[in-house]
């Protein structure tokens, strides 16, 4: 590891330190450092409320993040984004189902639904890609799931059984950390953390992919196994990220063209940084929400997409011109 990208963890790690305890602390109810041990009554909120809480933003962020350095480097495409695989709507899809039947009552049972998604989503787009590990082949059968996923969760929604279900489903997929719990780190953080270390594997075959296909396999890169790896890292990093929050877009975007003029290009370089980066920019960001003067919270899926969208649009426009 150089000494640039050192630099830039350890600070992200510094960062994220104090960027939890201010998540711990804030919300409608400020708790301050005096409240922080077991005999004082606020600390149950800190306990049961804010902890987990604190910890799924900090790796629901981490694991977008390093989704997002994968795609962006395996596509070569600097506007490859984790939802674009299919797997987040497939995810998506298994969560809505739950709460379309009514089985979200159970607190692990919607996690449950949406890592199944994921999952089944993981292994149409091994299917749909075939053996050949063609990345045209890989962004296509990606794009059609997404599509279809997509069209099914609208026809969800189209026939839920009551007004309430239907506010509830839409609600959801806005994307939120509110009233989670510590069953939802159970469930999802080992998941997410999995997902991430498998990530974390791909960088040396993703450098290679930068000088080409052919380039790759004569340096013994197997293309096969380097695009299971990414199936399954991002499917557990996406499908992990949906089950806890729902929908929170753009953080794999956005996070690795920030710290790639920092730390440089090469996609193991990048890798590590944007999972930290992802970390801390998800922490501040649903601290935000919290403290934001709203009669009910925003949700977070909103708030990351009212930030991503000028920052698309500003890449686009920024490759537009080099290309002209």
């Amino acid at each position: 590891m150089r000494a640039s990208s050192l630099k830039v963890n350890i600070l992200f790690l510094v960062l994220i330190g104090a960027a939890a305890a201010f998540s711990v602390a804030s919300g409608k109810v400020w708790i301050p450092w005096d409240a922080w041990s077991s005999g004082d009554p606020r600390w149950l909120i800190i306990a049961e409320l804010r902890f987990p809480r604190t910890l799924l933003a900090m790796v629901l962020g981490a694991s977008l993040g390093a989704a997002g350095a994968v795609m962006q480097g395996y596509l070569r495409n600097p506007l490859a984004d984790p939802g674009l695989f299919g797997i987040s709507s497939g995810a998506a899809l298994g969560a809505v189902s739950s709460l379309y039947f009514g089985y979200a009552s159970a607190t692990f049972l919607l996690p449950v639904f949406a890592l199944a998604g994921a999952g089944i989503a993981m292994m149409l787009l091994a299917l749909l890609a075939g053996r050949s590990g063609s990345l045209i082949m890989f962004a296509l059968a990606g794009m059609i799931l997404a599509s279809i996923a997509g069209s099914a969760t609208t026809l969800v929604i189209s026939l839920a059984p009551t007004p309430y279900v239907a506010s509830e489903i839409v609600n959801w997929l806005m994307g939120t950390l509110t009233d989670r719990s510590w069953d939802d780190v159970r469930i999802t953080v080992p998941v997410m953390g999995l997902g991430i270390a498998v990530l974390l594997t791909t960088g040396r075959s993703l450098d290679a992919l930068t000088l080409g296909e052919a380039a790759a396999r004569s340096m013994g890169i197997n293309e096969y196994m380097l695009q299971w790896k990414v199936v399954i890292g991002v499917g557990l990093c996406v499908g992990g990220s949906v089950a806890a929050a729902g929908i929170v877009g753009f953080v794999g975007l956005m996070v690795p063209h920030i710290v790639r003029p920092i730390v440089g290009a090469r996609p193991s370089a990048v890798i590590l940084p944007s999972a930290l980066g992802g970390a801390l920019l998800l922490l501040i960001a649903d601290s935000l929400v919290r403290i934001s003067p709203t009669v009910t919270e925003l949700r977070l899926g909103i708030v990351m997409s009212m930030l991503g969208a000028p920052f698309f649009l500003a890449m686009l426009l920024r490759l537009r011109k080099t290309q002209t």
